[in-house]
């Protein structure tokens, strides 16, 4: 029952309408991230994220339908504590893609760091079906948005090409983490492969 998955979508943060919903909302994610850092993907069990987040087993799948809903909405709130921290600092580098990869080798390490997570979460995201669309697209927005500000810093008006290459760039690197959970690769050569694909996508 902990990796069903359902033709229903997590509530956001957006749908939810009290401060108390709001609060619980982060407890789940918080005890999901913290089994996930312990034991990885076979760690999160929606019972065990249930009773440390002291919320019903009832309320929890109100929230998250399923297993997978939960540690995609998890990446997401990664990512989003990694765009906010490049927010309102300038990222460094005197090329677009010299700040690509100073910001993909940033998150990298920190992904790294906490091999058991990245493992729960890197794997929820390959075992992604259409039901967690909307989740999918939040996570790609996210680090859409951390590529585009990284190749264009202050510009507003970016173009279709724009997005279009930051979206590229995104998928080549889940790709690569990808290959490092599964240990066909090493960190070294995650660095690497995104050098190349960085460098030959930006040409800057």
């Amino acid at each position: 029952m902990g990796g069903s998955v359902s033709s229903a979508n997590s509530l956001s943060v957006e749908e939810l309408g009290s401060a108390a919903q709001r609060d619980r909302r982060k407890r789940i994610l918080d005890a999901t991230i913290a089994l996930a850092s312990k034991g990885g993907f076979d760690a999160v069990q929606m019972r065990a994220v249930a009773e440390q987040a002291d919320v019903a087993l009832g309320t929890l799948y109100r929230y998250f339908p399923s297993k997978i809903h939960l540690l995609v909405s998890a990446l997401g709130r990664e990512f989003e504590r990694a765009e906010a921290a490049t927010r309102d600092k300038p990222i460094p580098g005197d090329t677009a893609h010299e700040r690509v990869m100073f910001l993909l080798n940033r998150t990298t390490k920190g992904l790294q760091g906490d091999p058991h997570l990245t493992e729960a979460l890197t794997r929820a995201f390959m075992f992604a079906d259409a039901s967690v669309q909307s989740e999918i697209h939040t996570v790609g927005m996210l680090l859409s948005t951390m590529l585009t500000r990284a190749m264009h810093p202050g510009k507003e008006d970016l173009t279709d090409d724009d997005v279009a290459i930051a979206r590229v760039i995104g998928d080549v690197w889940l790709s690569a983490l990808v290959g490092w959970v599964t240990g066909r690769t090493s960190a070294g050569d995650v660095t690497k492969q995104m050098d190349v694909a960085v460098r030959l996508l930006l040409r800057d």
